[in-house]
């Protein structure tokens, strides 16, 4: 069983960056896929972006050229470094591992392990 642990939420201004740092209990990057979710208040949760372990790297349109997933693997983490936030970027925010096929990547039920999340709160 995989376990993971988000940490680096916290409070930003719109404009500015933050990094989100997701460790796992073992390394990932020869098995699973790892997922960045997020869920704003009162909706539903959607996908932000993922690395495969083929080491592709997959964005939701809404991010896409201002967030940037990366990983060490001689860490076992993943990180999703958050760069020109705005107030629609808030949200408690999950990292995931799963193996899901390419068409599903997006769908969070193709992830079988998840954080406990970690609030990312974008405010003047």
């Amino acid at each position: 069983q995989v376990q993971l642990i988000e940490s680096g939420g916290g409070l930003v201004q719109p404009g500015g960056s933050l990094r989100l740092v997701c460790t796992t209990s073992e390394r990932t990057n020869s098995r699973y896929t790892v997922g960045w979710f997020r869920q704003a208040p009162g909706r539903e949760r959607h996908f932000v972006g993922a690395v495969r372990h083929t080491n592709t790297y997959h964005y939701a349109d809404s991010v896409k050229g201002r967030f940037t997933i990366s990983r060490d693997n001689a860490k076992n983490t993943v990180y999703l470094q958050m760069n020109g936030v705005n107030p629609e970027d808030t949200g408690l925010y999950y990292c995931a591992a799963g193996q899901p096929i390419l068409s599903a990547i997006r769908d969070e039920k193709m992830y079988r392990y998840w954080g406990q999340g970690t609030q990312v709160t974008v405010s003047s």
